[in-house]
């Protein structure tokens, strides 16, 4: 008989499964029809947990002792290795590309790659990893972490300006089966001031148009002079937080700040989308979050906010715009998260 935690967990994912397809952002947004976050379409190909587990299922024994670990393995140098995030590291020795791994599994690990990430983003995401390491494969590594069917299991994808993850929500209270990193260099590390080329600056530029919509007072609000340091993303809860409270904006600001939040889910797969949907809900919606402009770091001193940060109890999406781009993101349901979430 399967457990209540199985249980849970089954009727969780049959959850996100069945709404992640064609949900409006009604947590998101405060249930307003100004846009609409995730996929229309639901895809019948194999999930990126499913592939995760047959590459498992092929590697060597000699393989998966550098490769495979503990879902609690404490890494000697990052710690807990499930929930380690970083702007440009490796879980694991061995490089994707390297013949360490088969043709196959390269090939394998490469799909599981695709279906963590949008259709929609693959080319974008593609030349950020040309750019960065030469092409997707190289100075990255992967990390395996519990065993597939036991109800954690976490495929891990580490490398220069890139941490991502796939859990089949085996981390029951966060989005993305704990933190991520994903960021661009497009060749020169200083950027100029309108970041040419970057994949990720778009974010920006809307997050911008959301501050070119406030009053004077609103600005004010929303200024912070000094920018924290960027892997701070630890969540903070209810305390009380710099910035602008999401729930003093307008209507027309709460649409523009729709379309920003738009483009930060837009690279994702619709099932994380909804698992952000569901973590937002859980603490009060976007409402209870609080946008931030950074001042210093400023490229040409031009008042387009390089740097910044919406923020909840259990919500950070940090854009960092000098000298290149880095986004940090951490979101769970609570900012108590179990330690064995």
């Amino acid at each position: 008989m399967p457990s209540s935690h199985e249980n849970k967990t089954t009727s969780r994912r049959r959850f996100l499964a069945n709404t992640s397809a064609a949900i409006s952002a009604t947590s998101l947004l405060q249930g307003s029809d100004w846009c609409r976050i995730y996929a229309t379409e639901a895809t019948s190909s194999p999930t990126a947990e499913t592939l995760a587990g047959e590459l498992h299922a092929s590697l060597t024994a000699d393989q998966r002792k550098q490769v495979c670990f503990p879902w609690n393995y404490q890494h000697p140098k990052y710690g807990l290795l499930r929930t380690r995030v970083a702007n440009n590291w490796q879980a694991s020795e061995p490089e994707i590309a390297s013949d360490f791994f088969t043709t196959m599994q390269q090939s394998m690990i490469r799909k599981i790659f695709e279906g963590i990430i949008s259709p929609k983003w693959q080319p974008q995401f593609d030349k950020q990893l040309e750019d960065d390491c030469g092409g997707f494969g190289y100075s990255q590594s992967v990390a395996l972490l519990g065993e597939p069917g036991s109800g954690n299991f976490q495929f891990l994808l580490s490398g220069r300006h890139m941490t991502l993850r796939c859990d089949g929500d085996s981390a029951d209270h966060v989005a993305f089966g704990g933190p991520i990193f994903y960021g661009h260099d497009t060749g020169n590390f200083h950027e100029e001031p309108t970041h040419p080329g970057n994949v990720f600056w778009p974010q920006a530029v809307a997050a911008n148009k959301v501050y070119e919509l406030l009053d004077r007072h609103q600005q004010e609000a929303s200024i912070v002079r000094r920018s924290p340091k960027e892997s701070a993303i630890q969540f903070h809860g209810k305390t009380d937080r710099p910035g602008l409270s999401v729930a003093d904006l307008a209507d027309e600001q709460k649409k523009e700040l729709g379309n920003v939040l738009k483009l930060l889910l837009e690279p994702f797969r619709p099932s994380d989308q909804a698992e952000i949907d569901h973590c937002l809900a859980s603490q009060g919606g976007i409402d209870a979050c609080r946008l931030v402009y950074y001042k210093d770091k400023d490229l040409g001193n031009d008042g387009v906010w390089d740097n910044w940060r919406l923020e909840g109890p259990a919500f950070v999406w940090h854009f960092r715009g000098a000298p290149h781009v880095h986004v940090w993101v951490n979101i769970a349901d609570s900012p108590q998260v179990p330690t064995n979430a």
